[in-house]
């Protein structure tokens, strides 16, 4: 039986049995890598949970006989223009809307949806501390005085307050900061709900008055569109005048509003020779 070559020599496209054993380990090992990228792009979509303030610190209070309690939180602290809002809310046990998160996770749509459902359920009180005020008191006690004020305006007087940030309020009952408060404290996730759709209503009523600037869009904050807005127009009665970018539009748009800074370091030539002659009095003495 005479056996033909072509059935000897292995086709160009047959795999080759030495190639495959020694691949296959190497594909074997490649595996867990593929995982590996799956999961980084299921993280890149947002499949990352993130767990919602709760309640369960107001409960443990409840359970303690403590209530009222109370949630506050501001916005506006970073922008260029318009007040700071602080709002204080006292929710119900028993009618707390369901979706209440730090505002700055929702989007604007569900912002106003809870707004209406909180307000509805809930004790709320809301304080606008004014950019004179800013100005003139600086924005970390204009927003301190603003929440203070949030607390002493609920409806009824809380037995304790949480407050988001890391200063505690001067008020008449216990109150805790807590750093990050707004994702995790269910009360002040809902107080920086109603402080922030407050404050962007204020905004866009404001960008009615002042046309050219966006408020309505940007509600006040430094953005690219703002800035430029102010390097060409100058700054309103709205922006803050100490903030950096506010003031340099003042001193391009209004320099007779800027103040000259005393130089309380200058030293004047007959001071210097007076120092200098005690100096060598007293080396002539040793």
């Amino acid at each position: 039986m005479i056996r033909s070559k072509s059935a000897k020599t292995p086709a160009k496209d047959a795999p080759n049995k030495d190639a495959a054993k020694k691949a296959a380990p190497a594909k074997a090992g490649k595996a867990p890598a593929t995982k590996v990228s799956a999961g980084k792009s299921a993280g890149k979509k947002g499949i990352i949970a993130v767990a919602p303030p709760s309640f369960r610190r107001e409960r443990a209070l409840i359970k303690r006989g403590v209530w009222p309690v109370a949630g506050c939180d501001e916005a506006g602290r970073g922008p260029l223009a318009g007040p700071v809002v602080a709002a204080a809310v006292i929710l119900d046990p028993d009618r707390i809307p369901r979706g209440i998160d730090d505002s700055k996770r929702l989007t604007a749509e569900e912002r106003e949806r809870l707004f209406d459902k909180i307000c509805a359920t809930a004790q709320v009180s809301v304080a606008v501390a004014s950019p004179s005020r800013i100005d003139r008191d600086n924005i970390l006690r204009a927003s301190l005085w603003a929440l203070k004020r949030a607390v002493v305006a609920l409806p009824e007087a809380p037995r304790h307050v949480f407050v988001d940030g890391r200063d505690r309020l001067d008020t008449p009952c216990d109150c805790e900061a807590v750093i990050g408060g707004d994702g995790i404290v269910l009360s002040i996730a809902a107080a920086s709900i109603v402080a922030k759709v407050t404050r962007d209503r204020l905004m866009s009523a404001l960008a009615q008055d002042c046309p050219g600037y966006g408020f309505e869009q940007h509600k006040g904050y430094g953005v690219p569109e703002h800035l430029d807005a102010l390097n060409r127009l100058g700054p309103t009665v709205h922006h803050r005048r100490f903030f950096a970018p506010v003031a340099a539009a003042r001193a391009k748009h209004m320099p007779w509003t800027v103040e000259p800074v005393q130089d309380l370091f200058g030293v004047t030539e007959v001071q210097v020779q007076v120092e200098t002659s005690v100096e060598v009095d007293a080396a002539a003495n040793l």
